[in-house]
């Protein structure tokens, strides 16, 4: 009396768990794989950013709560009050959408989601139109969660109970969950298959019929390690797995647009990649030259040849595909970086990018304000094609030809400076027999005082009286003939060099305003 039976109390509690609120995790991954796409699929384009019919909107959490002209759309935890549920099992007052009913599974995704309470992540609770980073911060609930993102920690060894096969710690964790499916290791490998495996997954090319029998002739336990050794020291080796990394990388020689015009440089960086391979170069170092490899302050160079390998590594951010007469170049620049940000973020960091670039990403937690931050480290550098000549070679060489320029002076300056100066005194003793020719008044020792007060105009001198100032130099009277002509010549152009000169020769210093030493000067420069 008055007691339920046994079985109405067990079914009862289980339709109580049924109905249970998940984590709030679940809910939300919920909300995105089934509750989004229905309304984004099913309703936005009547009652989200750009048209509100009804004043309706159902792109936000707030703006359901809110509702519309004929009240609430959503009533968290109680599907039947607010007119959605109503709609969308077409009542009596709506029938949503108007093109046809909802498939009874999308119906039940939507009840059950305001069952729970309606869950809209935090980081999506505002319609796009009003949302700002600054009034609320985007929550970086994934971020902390994910298990990529958090530090390094030490982890304990599974127990497994075949303790003989593991060789290796790594191998604990293999047989841990092959044992936990009930399964046992596949048997070792015949030596033929082992070689042929390990050849194929090393350099990617199968061994020889000689490399197969010698092995198969060497019983040593060390022969398999010889094997590996020998393999990873192959440059197949870095051949093989640099084709891994060129595909990460969108690797391509070609723009491919169109024309297809080539990528210069784009066969270097794929040799930088094999050598680095072969080299065995720590990631963190591979990263830092693809990233920075231009402003390392000491890079990593050739072994032999000396040329810079780092800044090679920067050559990645141009393997991308390129317009070659884009209409609109603002966007054909925001489609580059956008699609050199997408391959830095899949190929370095593991998680996409590119979905910032329109809205603060979900599951790959980064907000539109990071990505657009990093757009701004890419508009803020150029491509630079650099020589891949070794530059202290280069400094070395153009030393070397200092060196012999300045020997080749030493050896050369003596003769010629004499004879250098043996013309000029000549020249001097020509010249100023000119001026003795022109002027008798100025004798050999007058040759710096002043001829105050004499105007004359400077005419061809008598033959004699030329011939006279000239073996009174020692020089030839057709040098000072000529030293003449040059001097009458002066007094009708102000830039000829002999102008000042020739001005004081013909007028007296007084008279042209300028001293015979300040002339000399000026000639003589």
């Amino acid at each position: 009396m008055g007691r339920w039976p046994l079985w109405v109390v067990l079914a009862g509690a289980l339709a109580a768990a049924a109905q249970a609120a998940p984590p709030q995790k679940q809910q939300w991954e919920f909300f995105e794989k089934k509750v989004r796409p229905i309304l984004a699929r099913r309703c936005w384009k009547c009652h989200g950013p750009k048209e509100q019919k009804g004043g309706l909107r159902l792109d936000s959490r707030e703006a359901m709560l809110r509702g519309g002209d004929s009240g609430p759309a959503v009533v968290p935890g109680k599907p039947e009050e607010g007119f959605l549920v109503d709609a969308i099992r077409y009542g009596e007052v709506y029938q949503m959408p108007p093109e046809g009913k909802l498939p009874q599974e999308e119906v039940e995704a939507l009840v059950q989601w305001i069952r729970w309470g309606a869950p809209w992540p935090r980081y999506d609770s505002q319609p796009q139109v009003s949302r700002s980073w600054k009034q609320e911060p985007f929550d970086f609930h994934q971020r902390s969660q994910h298990w990529a993102y958090g530090p390094l920690r030490a982890v304990r060894l599974p127990e497994v109970r075949d303790a003989r096969w593991p060789r290796v710690p790594l191998d604990r964790f293999i047989l841990a969950r092959l044992e936990q499916e009930g399964l046992r290791p596949s048997p070792p490998a015949e030596p033929a298959q082992w070689l042929r495996r390990v050849y194929f997954e090393l350099i990617g090319l199968p061994p020889t019929p000689q490399e197969l029998a010698e092995f198969l002739q060497d019983p040593s336990p060390a022969a398999r390690a010889r094997v590996v050794d020998r393999l990873l020291a192959s440059p197949h080796f870095g051949e093989r797995w640099a084709r891994h990394w060129l595909d990460l990388v969108r690797f391509a020689e070609t723009m491919g647009h169109e024309f297809d015009f080539e990528i210069p440089g784009a066969w270097a960086y794929r040799d930088y990649v094999i050598r680095a391979w072969n080299a065995d170069v720590p990631y963190d170092q591979f990263f830092l030259e693809h990233v920075a490899g231009d402003l390392l302050p000491r890079p990593r160079r050739h072994p032999t040849q000396g040329f810079n390998e780092s800044i090679l590594g920067t050559a990645f951010f141009f393997l991308h595909q390129g317009k070659h007469s884009p209409v609109d170049v603002r966007a054909e620049e925001a489609d580059r970086m956008d699609n050199q940000l997408d391959v830095l973020g899949k190929t370095f960091f593991a998680f996409t990018i590119g979905c910032a670039r329109c809205h603060e990403h979900k599951f790959d937690p980064m907000t539109t304000q990071e990505y657009y931050a990093l757009c701004g480290y890419l508009q803020s550098s150029r491509r630079h094609l650099m020589s891949l000549q070794d530059e202290r070679q280069t400094q070395r060489v153009a030393q070397a030809l200092w060196q012999l320029w300045v020997r080749r002076q030493q050896v050369l300056r003596s003769p010629v400076h004499q004879a250098l100066q043996s013309q000029l005194s000549r020249a001097r003793q020509a010249l100023q027999a000119a001026v003795v020719a022109l002027v008798p008044a100025w004798g050999l020792e007058q040759t710096g005082t002043s001829a105050s007060g004499v105007s004359r105009s400077l005419g061809r001198p008598h033959p004699s009286r030329l011939e006279a100032a000239a073996q009174a130099r020692g020089v030839a009277s057709q040098e000072v003939h000529a030293w003449v002509e040059q001097l009458r010549q002066a007094t009708k152009e102000p830039e000829h060099p002999l102008w000042a000169l020739a001005l004081v020769v013909e007028q007296g210093q007084e008279h042209a305003g300028i001293s015979w030493a300040e002339a000399v000067r000026r000639a003589s420069e």
